[in-house]
């Protein structure tokens, strides 16, 4: 399987000026690219091929007195600029026919230099590499130093540098890594994910919801009310936007770090794993959505999900409308309606439940009724009435 690998770099003074000349030929190629297609568009001309298209805005543009400063970058950022418009395209098209599941995808926009985020990606064809003392050698920009925070477990196919909103550096390593299973234990859990308690697990655990942006909110507030007094266009407007952009860095970094120690502690305990697939955009519209988005239940479950694949553990989603809250998990019994506010009932059978405990219960329930077995059956059959003219055996019948 293909893993990223995220390390933080710091180029000096003049290695910042050669990236930041690499990230304006890339976005230049990139639209560039976009604006001959889009002309092509309105003309009526076919579409143009990636091949021509490559002709048109690197290889003959370097020779125009206007974009001969292209030559002053690797040619492999401009190829990979130029593949990532032709990806957009593509899966634009795709959606466009219906063969790309999921939400619409948008037609390609134009790159600003404004854009808080900047990248380029060199592949193997430019020879990056990594020296003996450990730096990142990349074409025309040089020996960049690494932090290297753990081992890359194999070469890699390429590097993407990136540069976020707070002015810091990364290196994105893609690597082809082989799965490492964890002895196996018997264990299986459900999880209920929430606004209260961030998760809550089928063994009756319940793990506090940090809320890390609310926590950070005053921070926040100040440095954003800081930048609202600052003048257009001035020094301290950049200095006091750079604040504000490493305040929100910290917030999810402190979320992603939190995220990846839950994630990785609930893996090497279960041999088993199951979650409601929850509609994160839907909810993320309601008065809820700063709480929503605070927690990063998306985040979360994408964690869950590599990492099963990785260590060898089993994942699976529960269908949405899965009455979890609804349905007592001692006798299956469906409750007509269970507002927010219930957060806990009892059953006509005498069971008496909380409602998130009980949620998780019928999650694990519900995974391990979906998960197939050698033959490709489910483990346990789901219930089914019997008919009247199917009760019994037919006389005569040999």
């Amino acid at each position: 399987m293909q893993l990223r690998y995220n390390y933080r770099v710091y180029p000096d003074a003049d290695q910042r000026q050669a990236l930041a000349r690499a990230f304006g030929c890339a976005r230049v190629v990139f639209n560039d690219g976009l604006r001959a297609r889009r002309d092509a568009r309105e003309a009526g001309l076919p579409y143009l091929s990636d091949g021509d298209l490559s002709k048109r805005v690197i290889t003959e543009a370097k020779k125009a007195p206007e974009r001969s400063w292209l030559g002053e970058v690797s040619a492999v950022v401009l190829q990979q600029a130029l593949a990532d418009l032709n990806t957009a395209y593509r899966n634009f098209f795709a959606s466009l026919s219906g063969k790309r599941k999921g939400a619409k995808v948008a037609p390609p926009r134009f790159r600003s230099r404004k854009d808080n985020r900047q990248a380029i990606r060199f592949t193997k064809n430019a020879r990056f590499a990594i020296t003996a003392g450990g730096k990142l050698r990349l074409p025309k920009i040089g020996d960049v130093p690494v932090r290297w925070s753990r081992n890359l477990p194999s070469e890699p196919s390429s590097v993407t540098i990136v540069r976020d909103a707070a002015g810091r550096y990364f290196a994105s390593f893609v690597v082809e890594a082989t799965s490492e299973p964890l002895p196996e234990t018997a264990t299986e859990i459900g999880i209920d994910l929430g606004l209260t308690h961030f998760a809550v697990l089928s063994d009756g655990r319940k793990i506090d919801n940090p809320r890390i942006l609310r926590r950070a909110a005053k921070k926040l507030r100040k440095t954003q009310k800081a930048l609202s007094r600052t003048e257009k266009g001035s020094v301290n407007r950049r200095k006091a936007r750079l604040k504000v952009a490493k305040a929100h860095a910290r917030v999810a970094d402190a979320r992603r770090d939190w995220a990846h120690k839950l994630s990785t502690k609930i893996i090497r305990e279960n041999q088993a794993v199951y979650v409601e697939n929850l509609a994160v955009s839907a909810l993320a519209r309601t008065r809820l959505a700063k709480s929503v988005h605070d927690a990063g239940w998306s985040q979360f479950v994408a964690m869950l999900e590599y990492k099963a694949a990785r260590y060898g553990r089993t994942f699976a989603k529960i269908d949405r409308w899965f009455p979890s809250s609804k349905l007592c998990s001692a006798c299956a019994t469906l409750a007509d309606a269970m507002p927010l506010s219930v957060r806990s009932w009892i059953c006509a059978c005498g069971a008496a439940h909380d409602r998130d405990v009980n949620a998780a219960l019928n999650i694990l329930a519900a995974g391990r009724a979906e998960r197939l077995n050698a033959c490709g059956d489910p483990v346990r059959p789901p219930l089914a009435v019997a008919q009247v003219d199917e009760a019994g055996s037919l006389r005569g019948a040999a």
